[in-house]
């Protein structure tokens, strides 16, 4: 399933989509979902490479399913963690912005987002889609036969405050541009970290729009 570009048309029709069955899992009832840790200040790095990139550990905020109709607000920009939607966004590089409700569900499965939110800087996105296809193929992803190659998202997020970011869970990286060594490095030191290891594909939450 291709990645398409996301519009408020497309949204609305995710929902409807979705509607009936909000707050309902994919992977099936949960019992085990864990309460926010008592806010641990966990220090950041000191800013790396040209593009000043922080590091830093960050608190759990919990892995609660929640409707796929309802808002959601996360503590750290980008999300690390946090209750999110029931179903997860598919594997890939998108044009248009993922919802975070989605996304943080794929941190859970252990993957690394890029998330961005710049103009003119059309060189460094190509070059962040490029540096997340060389990551190594998870030998896990690649059995299912879903055409998953690894646990890895690239989306706009209009909510960042920085022009370049990645996550996983429990972990940021925060930068002025994109710097190829700095996020590779962050990808494979926190690739299939999360609470859940999962590749199953996931839903397109863009709907096909063009």
């Amino acid at each position: 399933m291709t990645p398409a570009r996301f519009s408020a048309a497309a949204f609305v029709a995710t929902l409807v989509a979705f509607g009936a069955s909000c707050g309902q899992s994919n992977e099936g009832s949960r019992s085990d979902a864990a309460p926010p840790n008592d806010s641990p200040v966990y220090v950041a790095s000191a800013p790396m490479g040209t593009c000043g990139a922080v590091v830093q550990q960050q608190a759990i905020e919990g892995r609660v399913h929640i409707p796929v109709c309802s808002a959601v607000e996360y503590g750290t920009k980008p999300p690390s963690s946090g209750n999110h939607y029931p179903v997860w966004a598919a594997y890939g590089v998108y044009t248009a912005p993922v919802p975070e409700g989605y996304w943080v569900h794929n941190l859970e499965h252990g993957t690394i987002v890029i998330s961005y939110n710049c103009t003119g800087c059309e060189n460094d996105i190509a070059a962040a889609a490029t540096m997340l296809s060389g990551l190594p193929n998870d030998p896990e992803c690649v059995s299912l036969g879903e055409g998953v190659f690894r646990r890895s998202l690239m989306t706009p997020d209009p909510y960042l405050d920085v022009p370049f970011a990645a996550s996983a869970w429990g972990w940021t990286l925060r930068a002025s541009c994109f710097d190829a060594d700095a996020f590779q490095a962050f990808a494979l030191a926190h690739y299939n970290q999360g609470p859940e290891d999962l590749c199953e594909q996931g839903v397109d939450p863009t709907c096909g729009d063009e």
